[in-house]
């Protein structure tokens, strides 16, 4: 599989025009020769199908892309070695991309969920000193933006110098970059603050374009109404949609839930810093196990923080990662466990029609809005309004083990990248392989009891699940009721009476 590099060859764009006008302006470097990612060496797991779509280019310098399926041990990134660090670390300039895994064992190539690397609309948002947030620029000039002056420009943004921003905005996804520059300017009361950013069908590729971001919005900062290297990002990568009359997105993404299993990885990837699960995980600590329950009940998990947001929107989508299953057939009838991002108060009406969501906000008032959330997350106080899911929040023994064998496992990974020079594995792997497994392992056996002529569940059974028989039998009993499985408990306990 050949790995495009993070860098799109519309960045040269954003340098800005030799001052000499007779000076023409440097050509852009010739494309690095792509060389095909080695995927042998891997500790193997569960044996997946991947879709691989690998990027040519012709003479013409245009590109053409083709999907090809290839089988895997387990879901890892797969990262051109001339990307990776001598840890096994990807350096993508700070950035790791997790490459989903989702199986398609009765889907041919053809069918298969393709990714688009389309963008459906540019802007610039500008904080006004009178106006306050405001969409200063945007193309294509008739596009319906309202709401994205808010969710481009956090709340309290004005507290940190830079920050980046995924959130959505009706069915779509976007991406913008922050930044706070001090001025010496009584108008802009001595800041100038903009965001630039991008939307797109889906937040699977754009992470290609934040160092682009990053740039573009320092040199509004520095020359505000230089737009043009936006337009030209924009000619190049614009998405057609059909018209609506009114510049509003009203067409979805087309993908169907019968050609991408769900319940893998989610079937949109985000990128993070090469860590960001080993930290989401140490952040948390033991209460990882909580927030696990909980996504995999597709519960509506939001977190709260004051900015910056760009890392809180990692552990968004770190959350969406604990609920992987790779068993076939499970949890095709469930809520999807959906990705929101950064929100406001203006997405209490659409969060009022989600029955499963992971959000986070930098709006303390959503602490009160207890009917839009079922567990909410500050700093690392996790807490749940709903009386029959307060026994959740409680670890039990083996929410302790199941803790205690992560963090070993982990040790013994970074003992062998250390002693043995172990290239082949890293953290991220790691910790959504033992997440995914171990939900594996319970559906297998509740799948097992349920076909068996006593569908009666038993203490042994729920040892065998790495769960604790008295101290998880509220967390059963949600799971069963939500994944529709026709099994008896016979363990009593009065945690759900």
């Amino acid at each position: 599989m050949v790995e495009q590099s993070d860098r799109a060859p519309l960045l040269d764009w954003e340098e800005i025009p030799p001052s000499d006008p007779n000076q023409a302006a440097p050509s852009p470097p010739a494309p690095p020769k792509e060389k095909e990612a080695a995927t042998s060496g891997k500790k193997t797991s569960t044996r997946v199908c991947l879709a691989v779509t690998e990027i040519g280019r012709r003479d013409d310098n245009s590109t053409t892309t083709t999907t090809k399926a290839v089988v895997t041990c387990r879901p890892t990134a797969v990262v051109d070695d001339r990307e990776r660090s001598p840890m096994g670390r990807e350096k993508h300039t700070g950035h790791m991309r997790c490459q989903p895994a989702p199986p398609f064992p009765d889907v041919t190539v053809r069918d298969q969920w393709e990714e688009k690397d389309h963008i459906l609309a540019v802007f610039v948002v500008t904080f006004n000193s009178r106006s306050g947030n405001m969409v200063e620029w945007c193309l294509p000039h008739d596009i319906n933006l309202d709401g994205v002056e808010f969710k481009a420009m956090a709340s309290g943004s004005h507290r940190v110098t830079n920050d980046f921003i995924y959130f959505r905005k009706g069915c779509y996804f976007g991406l913008a970059c922050f930044a706070n520059m001090p001025v010496d300017n009584e108008l802009e009361r001595g800041a100038r603050m903009k965001s630039v950013g991008i939307l797109s069908p889906s937040y699977t590729l754009l992470y290609r374009y934040m160092h682009f971001l990053e740039n573009q919005v320092r040199l509004q900062l520095k020359n505000p109404g230089h737009y043009s290297p936006l337009e030209a990002f924009y000619e190049d990568k614009k998405a057609i949609l059909p018209p609506t009359g009114n510049g509003s997105f009203t067409v979805c993404p087309t993908w169907s839930v019968t050609t991408i299993n769900r319940c893998m990885h989610p079937e949109m990837k985000i990128t993070h810093p090469a860590g960001c699960m080993s930290q989401f995980v140490q952040f948390f600590g033991e209460h990882i196990m909580v927030l696990w329950k909980f996504a995999l009940l597709r519960k509506r998990l939001l977190i709260f923080s004051p900015p910056p947001v760009g890392v809180v929107c990692y552990r968004v989508y770190c959350c969406c990662t604990l609920a992987n299953v790779s068993l076939p057939g499970i949890g095709v009838s469930v809520p999807e466990l959906r990705p929101f991002f950064y929100i406001n108060v203006a997405d209490i009406p659409k969060l009022e029609t989600e029955m499963s969501y992971v959000a986070c906000t930098t709006e303390k008032i959503f602490e009160e809005k207890k009917e839009l959330h079922d567990l909410y997350i500050d700093n690392q106080n996790v807490k749940t309004h709903r009386s029959h899911l307060v026994p959740l929040l409680r670890l039990n023994a083996a929410d302790k083990e199941r803790y205690r064998k992560l963090s070993e496992q982990r040790q013994m990974l970074l003992y062998s990248q250390e002693v043995d020079g172990d290239c082949t594995s890293n953290e991220e792997d790691l910790f959504i392989v033992f997440f995914m497994e171990l939900n594996n392992r319970i559906f297998q056996i509740l799948s097992e009891v349920a076909g068996s002529a006593d569908p009666t569940l038993t203490a042994e059974h729920v040892r065998a699940m790495g769960l604790d028989p008295q101290g998880d039998r509220c967390f059963l009993v949600e799971l069963l009721e939500l994944y529709g499985l026709d099994v008896t408990l016979v363990i009593d306990n009065l945690c759900c009476h």
